[in-house]
């Protein structure tokens, strides 16, 4: 298993060799950001988008996103 971090977001990686994807998920979050593609060299722009999103809509809605607890002890 692989991992990619983004603005403090982990992922881990993970093949599915039946639907022959990559795909991924932000570790220690309640949300839920994930993110896939066929190429594993397109995975880090797919997750940066991925957490993009997931901030552009916490935004939208004027919630505050939650951030992994590492990032939260770093920046308190």
């Amino acid at each position: 298993m692989n991992t990619l971090t983004y603005k403090g977001y982990q992922a881990t990686i993970d093949y599915d060799e039946g639907s022959g994807l990559h795909h991924g998920e932000a570790a220690d979050l309640r949300d839920v950001i994930t993110f896939q593609s066929k190429a594993k060299a397109a995975l880090p722009n797919a997750f940066a988008e991925s957490v993009e999103d997931y901030l552009r809509f916490c935004k939208e809605r004027g919630e505050a996103p939650q951030w992994p607890s590492k990032k939260k002890a770093a920046s308190a």
